[in-house]
């Protein structure tokens, strides 16, 4: 949009040629987002605590019914308008994937707004009912894939990839839209998962952005893409004004959300981040390698889906409480001590799938 209201204003050939470098766009639209975040986070917390308390779940840690009493929800509308305000600002708004992305955010954003402000309005900690939230999380996800696929070149049209191969893809039209449906939605919900302490999900996210953000440019620069055999996939490369703008919506919302939390980002941020970070790794067909720069939201979800599989199964219980973070807060460790530990855990995964670019 800058480089656009500049080419009308008749500016100066080296201010345009300075806004055409993505690199530079990609900067711009991480400190607009953070800025925004710092102005906008004091007065709606101030405006919240008196009408969004989150209403703290009975069934988990019985020491959040004191810690966590009173925090104010939906932080994540902050993040997500930060992130979504900075890139029309710099971000190129005729690339489609751009426009494609935007939408996704925006829609599971509002549907996680509406699972907030049901919590809220009804002081009850489910919200929207699971099979509904599920549901319209498909359905999204699933005209996301479809339209990202209609826009593919033929050489990448309909053909899923594999991380540590040279040429190997599969083809499979169909069975594509359903398999990156799956990616979206299941990002979504483990990113969800995972936030359940003062600032878990934040920092990893951030780190799974940066991850994708480079691989976006890499995989929209067809000197990089050859270099490393993987798709070459045109206007991809756009994708970095929005992963730094969400880099730095992050950022400013982690600043408030740092132990003890002063906001809650809720399902208004959680699913849009989730669903934003799926929807970029099928634009760049890089889902597989997703699932190792997420790798700790993968391990949180699973902990969850061993546990419900375990019990059915005999009665008991392998872990004290899931998601696995709550286990270890049941084990006597502090909260600051598994955050940042966890946020250990999802550095050496984000260098590990950041690796899988370079073996072939």
């Amino acid at each position: 949009m800058i480089y656009k209201l500049l080419l009308l204003c008749g500016c100066a050939p080296s201010a345009l040629n300075l806004v055409r470098y993505i690199t530079f766009r990609t900067m711009c639209a991480l400190i607009t987002s953070l800025i925004l975040g710092f102005l906008l986070y004091p007065v709606f917390i101030k405006l919240s605590r008196k009408f969004s308390p989150q209403p703290i779940r009975t069934d988990g840690p019985e020491s959040h019914l004191i810690t966590k009493q009173g925090t104010p929800t939906m932080g994540g509308a902050i993040i997500i308008a930060s992130a979504v305000i900075a890139t029309i600002i710099w971000g190129d708004l005729s690339n489609n994937y751009t426009i494609a992305i935007l939408c996704l955010t925006t829609c599971y954003s509002l549907l996680g707004f509406v699972d907030d402000f049901l919590k809220v309005k009804f002081h009850d900690p489910r919200g929207v009912r699971g099979r509904v939230k599920l549901l319209l999380q498909i359905m999204i996800a699933v005209v996301f894939a479809y339209y990202v696929e209609s826009m593919r070149t033929p050489d990448v049209m309909g053909r899923l990839t594999f991380p540590f191969f040279k040429n190997f893809t599969f083809y499979c039209p169909y069975l594509l839209i359903i398999f990156t449906t799956f990616v979206i939605v299941g990002t979504s919900n483990a990113v969800n998962l995972t936030d359940g302490l003062d600032g878990l999900a934040t920092f990893p996210a951030m780190l799974a952005t940066l991850c994708l953000g480079i691989i976006s440019y890499i995989v929209g620069h067809i000197v990089f893409a050859n270099y490393l055999q993987i798709f070459y996939i045109p206007s991809a490369g756009e994708l970095c004004v929005f992963c730094g703008a969400l880099i730095g919506a992050c950022l400013g919302f982690l600043w408030y959300n740092a132990p003890p939390a002063q906001i809650f980002m809720g399902d208004t941020g959680s699913l849009a981040i989730g669903g934003a970070l799926g929807g970029i790794s099928v634009i760049i067909k890089h889902e597989f390698v997703l699932a190792i720069i997420c790798g700790l939201f993968v391990l949180e979800t699973c902990s969850v889906m061993i546990q419900v599989f375990y019990f059915r199964l005999t009665g008991k219980r392998i872990f004290l409480m899931t998601p696995i973070h709550h286990h270890f807060e049941k084990r006597g460790w502090s909260e600051a001590t598994i955050v940042i530990r966890f946020w250990i855990i999802s550095f050496i995964f984000a260098l590990a799938g950041l690796a899988t670019l370079k073996i072939r």
